[in-house]
């Protein structure tokens, strides 16, 4: 599998959007958060799409925020080959949810243990 992040994978969707604050189901590893819900995605031959943010009233600075986004995107395009959708069609959010810049192994490090609380939850619904 490769490991990039493409453009069908990224979710732009704002009716998706709005539909994962309404009825998404989270879970947490600290410092991020995925907000995720299982819908029909509108890429052919997609099971998953994600996008990431930073809070603003957080991080004051575009260019702090832009790092960890960075950041973030980064650990997840290493990291997906994790997931395990079993065949249905997610859309999630990753927020970063911490006042403090991390480092790339430790974000790296908290993604790794996303995905995998993100598996057991899909398993167990």
């Amino acid at each position: 599998m490769k490991a990039n992040y493409s453009k069908q994978e990224k979710l732009k969707s704002k009716k998706i959007i709005d539909l994962l604050f309404e009825e998404g189901r989270s879970v947490k590893a600290y410092p991020l958060r995925m907000v995720f819900v299982e819908t029909a995605l509108p890429e052919e031959g997609l099971h998953h799409q994600t996008s990431v943010s930073v809070s603003k009233r957080q991080h004051k600075l575009a260019v702090s925020r832009n790092r960890i986004k960075r950041l973030m995107r980064e650990a997840y395009r290493l990291e997906k080959h994790r997931i395990d959708t079993k065949g249905m069609t997610f859309a999630s959010l990753i927020l970063y949810t911490s006042r403090d810049e991390l480092s790339q192994a430790e974000v790296r490090k908290a993604m790794v243990k996303l995905i995998n609380r993100f598996n057991d939850a899909i398993t167990s619904s």
